[in-house]
């Protein structure tokens, strides 16, 4: 059993209604693993001793079996996190899966439709606008947002906390915002030279909104992004992302030595554990 990591991603699925040109999700996957191949994936990551797992894509909404991941994994004692660009959640899905799921996360890239649709299509804000006024019945969920800085954005930050501060200020959920330094890394071409910010003005921000905002912001840059995520892909690979590279090790399920393969791929585990903790389930 694994010591190593708290924390598994399983990209359910490549399919997005989004484009985001800074993504470094999996990438044209046509066939994902069944069911029964997710529900045995599900158990293993708790049987490897993570006790998380976060299930993003793609938008994992994009998968017609979604709900009873979600189950499978809570019922196997896994803490359950959703990782969703937002359009495509319901009232009818949360109704379902709440008692299941203890954080969801949706992503901001503008505090204004203006903004927002630069990375993102139009009608996005609003469709996550929606998905946190629905999310207020629901305040045994966490809520994280989560804003990748890009060029098109990063004067627009400080809005952007304003706005999921006012937020904050009138749900009974926890909410925590995630502020990411976009990071260099995709399965397609990118011409990155039009989103990075430099570190330097990503620490600019960060002295910026240090200490006077109201929510608690985690800001994530480069440094901290790099050899921190543990992935498993639509296809049932195992992925540990280092630098620009997708490192792959094969199928999860035929893993037998999951610390000797983190040891090989040079996951930062003491970092991983560390940002972990950050957040703990509270029910």
């Amino acid at each position: 059993m694994s010591a190593k990591v708290a924390t598994i991603d399983f990209h359910v699925t490549s399919e997005c209604n989004q484009e985001c040109t800074y993504c470094w999700g999996p990438q044209d996957y046509e066939n994902p693993v069944d069911t029964g191949t997710a529900l045995r994936i599900i158990s293993k990551v708790k049987e490897v001793g993570a006790g998380r797992i976060v299930f993003t894509g793609g938008d994992p909404l994009k998968r017609p079996d979604v709900a009873l991941l979600i189950e499978h994994a809570r019922k196997v004692g896994l803490e359950v996190a959703l990782s969703t660009t937002g359009d495509e959640l319901t009232l009818a899905f949360l109704r379902r899966v709440a008692p299941f799921i203890d954080l969801i996360s949706l992503p901001i890239d503008g505090a204004s439709e203006e903004v927002n649709v630069r990375t993102k299509k139009e009608g996005h804000l609003a469709a996550v606008l929606q998905a946190l006024e629905w999310l207020r019945e629901y305040p045994e969920i966490d809520v994280k947002v989560c804003t990748p800085v890009t060029r098109h954005n990063l004067a627009d930050v400080p809005n952007i906390v304003r706005l999921v501060e006012a937020y904050a200020a009138t749900t009974e959920s926890r909410v925590f915002y995630n502020i990411f330094q976009t990071f260099p890394r995709a399965i397609s071409e990118v011409e990155w030279d039009e989103l990075l910010v430099s570190d330097e003005e990503f620490a600019t921000l960060e002295r910026q909104l240090a200490g006077v905002t109201g929510v608690r912001i985690n800001f994530l840059g480069h440094a901290t992004l790099d050899r921190l995520y543990v992935m498993i892909f639509p296809d049932g690979s195992l992925v540990i992302p280092r630098g620009q590279e997708y490192l792959s090790y094969g199928r999860f399920l035929d893993v037998a030595d999951l610390d000797a393969v983190l040891e090989q791929g040079r996951f930062d585990s003491a970092r991983h554990l560390a940002h972990s903790r950050a957040w703990t389930r509270r029910r």
